[in-house]
């Protein structure tokens, strides 16, 4: 699978893309690559990105491996959410301006239901990070959408 640029793959748009590009694309797994920029979207006034923002990096680059297979099979990027991490651990408080992180997921599991797991991690000289992201892909976010809106109480 090649990796195609990254706004190509992410359903986000503008700096909500937070990751700068694909470094590796396998079957099963992906590595993004993000270097914090000091004018960078969440940055902290010293130019730091906070480590909490490793989870959406996470799973963007989660959306990113997705992104990368919907195009290699000829179908559109598609809607996903991320439905919690397990034991995030990060071993700084935040990630040092001009750091550049190798963003890793590797999915190890999955089912037909659009339900997946993902094994994360972030390094970088002196900085590791790492989560279990679980996540959900519905088969049609539009009926999903107007589906949860029906459930939601209105006041």
């Amino acid at each position: 699978m090649k990796p195609w640029p990254i706004a190509e793959v992410v359903p986000h748009a503008g700096e909500m893309i937070l990751l700068d590009s694909i470094e590796e694309i396998e079957t099963d797994r992906i590595v993004c690559i993000k270097t914090v920029r000091p004018d960078g979207l969440f940055v902290e006034d010293d130019g730091c990105l906070p480590a909490w923002v490793g989870v959406e990096l996470m799973a963007q680059s989660i959306a990113a491996w997705a992104g990368c297979r919907a195009q290699a099979d000829q179908q559109p990027v598609q809607l996903g959410f991320l439905l919690g991490t397990r034991h995030y651990q990060c071993n700084v408080d935040a990630f040092p301006p001009g750091s550049r992180l190798h963003v890793e997921a590797i999915r190890s599991f999955h089912d037909e239901h659009g339900m997946g797991v993902f094994t994360c991690r972030i390094d970088a000289p002196d900085i590791h990070a790492e989560a279990r992201l679980t996540v959900y892909r519905p088969r049609d976010a539009d009926a999903f959408f107007k589906q949860v809106a029906g459930e939601m109480p209105h006041a």
